[in-house]
């Protein structure tokens, strides 16, 4: 045998060992799986009995439970016949006892009607009458003690509510003056608003119609005068004249103008002012002017702006304490005397001048009706309403809020300006020192120098006529005319 044969055969023979191998290594892997497989079914045979036996075990519980509701049916129904039997012997024999009781009453009431020789009829009819007059009787009887109860406590409550309101507030006086007192800045300047032999304080007093006091031993200038508004361009004048430095005629008129021109700027400031004071927002612009111009309004010496903000503060507290609409009862109460600003010349009350402003301005029902009725002259429709007239009144009634002195002063003042002013040729008429000084300026065209002295005398007799007042009244014509050109 070769080598080649030998390798041959023992190729053979490994590959057989090797058939071998696998044949037996598979048949154990096949007893394995057969030991698995016998388990897994010992396993699930297992299961399955104590599944069954569960299985039993629940249907032995259900037909437990369902020969037990058997039986609870079988008691119910016999304990609802029982009750059913009873309900009926128990209507029976109510019905026989309803039947019983009408009997006799209608026995009862045969033998009353024949005792009171009364049909069932009339003698309702009479313990009817009986118990209405008592029942009235009773009734007035309880509403005349409310009554009484009521008018013992509501004075007390009203104090109560207006004293809680006003002490919640801490407001300036509105209290008006007649005299302004502007600081002077430095000592220099009070020589210049003196002027040459006193003659800047006569321009400004004469541009102005403003009483212009300045003391050598004061740091302040004092500006006095009845009319809130001339008094207030006098001051813008004055402090523009201090701010420039420069003081003399020319100069004063010019800033004067300036101030003058310059009077919407501030009714919008204050009337913005007054408005943030008093907590009423949204205010149009149109009705903060015309609130502004309030600030130039008094009435009985009481600055009209300032009392609108008091009363504002007031109502707005009221209605807090009452359960109302606090911002309706301010923003009326704010704007109450708002027709005080407008010209009255047609006829009407400021309350209607008023009303019809804010109606106008697309205010709310309720604050147009507030401001219509606050001095009774329409009827009062809501709670705010009635609030504002009590904010007036209070603000108004405050000791030391009103003056009638200072309103008297100022209406001699007005009307003295009124007689000289009604003479023609007059364009302007201005009440000075208290009213013991009338400075009067003519337009030149209308009335000659030759006239001015008979002028001055028809004045006087006029005011001499219509007028009584203490001491003298020094009254100075006017007559001034200036040409102006340019050269170059």
């Amino acid at each position: 045998m070769t080598g080649a044969e030998l390798g041959v055969v023992l190729a053979l023979l490994l590959t057989c060992l090797v058939a071998l191998l696998l044949v037996q290594t598979a048949r154990r892997e096949a007893a394995a799986v057969r030991a698995r497989a016998a388990d897994d079914v010992a396993d699930l045979r297992a299961d399955s009995r104590r599944r069954d036996e569960e299985s039993r075990a629940r249907v032995d519980e259900v037909r437990a439970l369902e020969k037990d509701l058997v039986a609870r049916r079988a008691r119910l129904e016999a304990a609802e016949a029982r009750h059913q039997d009873q309900v009926l012997s128990a209507a029976g024999a109510a019905r026989l006892a309803s039947e019983e009781l009408a009997g006799r009453q209608a026995e009862v009431e045969r033998e009353l009607e024949s005792a009171a020789g009364l049909s069932r009829e009339d003698a309702l009819a009479r313990l009817t009458d009986v118990l209405r007059t008592q029942a009235t009787r009773q009734a007035e009887a309880t509403v005349r003690t409310a009554e009484a109860s009521a008018r013992r406590t509501a004075d007390q409550t009203a104090r109560r509510i207006v004293a809680a309101a006003v002490q919640r507030l801490s407001v300036p006086t509105s209290s008006a003056v007649a005299v302004t007192l502007v600081p002077l800045p430095s000592d220099d300047l009070r020589g210049r608003i003196i002027g040459r032999e006193g003659r800047n304080i006569r321009t400004f007093e004469a541009v102005t119609g403003v009483n212009l006091l300045v003391d050598d031993d004061s740091s302040t200038v004092q500006l006095s005068s009845f009319d809130p508004e001339r008094r207030e361009v006098a001051h813008a004048t004055l402090q523009m004249l201090f701010d420039d430095g420069r003081i003399h005629p020319q100069r004063i008129e010019s800033a004067y103008a300036l101030a003058l021109a310059g009077s919407d700027d501030r009714a919008v400031a204050a009337g913005h002012d007054a408005a943030e004071r008093a907590g009423v927002l949204r205010l149009p612009h149109d009705l903060v002017v015309v609130v502004g111009a309030l600030r130039l309004r008094t009435s009985y010496g009481q600055d009209v702006l300032e009392h609108s903000v008091e009363a504002a503060l007031v109502a707005a507290a009221l209605a807090a304490e009452l359960g109302a609409d606090v911002e309706v009862a301010r923003r009326a109460a704010f704007l109450h005397d708002i027709g005080k600003a407008r010209s009255l010349t047609a006829g009407g009350t400021h309350a209607a001048a008023g009303a019809d402003l804010l109606r106008d301005a697309g205010e709310s029902a309720e604050v147009v009706n507030a401001v219509a009725a606050h001095h009774g002259e329409v009827a009062a429709e809501t709670v705010e309403a009635v609030l504002v007239q009590a904010a007036d009144a209070s603000s108004a009634a405050r000791p030391g809020a009103r003056r009638d002195e200072l309103e008297r002063y100022v209406e001699r003042m007005e009307r003295l300006e009124g007689l000289a002013a009604a003479h023609h040729g007059v364009v302007r008429a201005l009440a000075l020192a208290s009213g013991h000084e009338l400075r009067v300026v003519v337009e030149p065209a209308a009335v000659p120098d030759a006239d001015l002295p008979g002028l001055a005398r028809e004045i006087a007799r006029d005011i001499e006529a219509a007028l009584s007042f203490p001491g003298e009244i020094s009254i100075t014509v006017v007559r001034e005319l200036r040409a102006h050109a340019t050269a170059g």
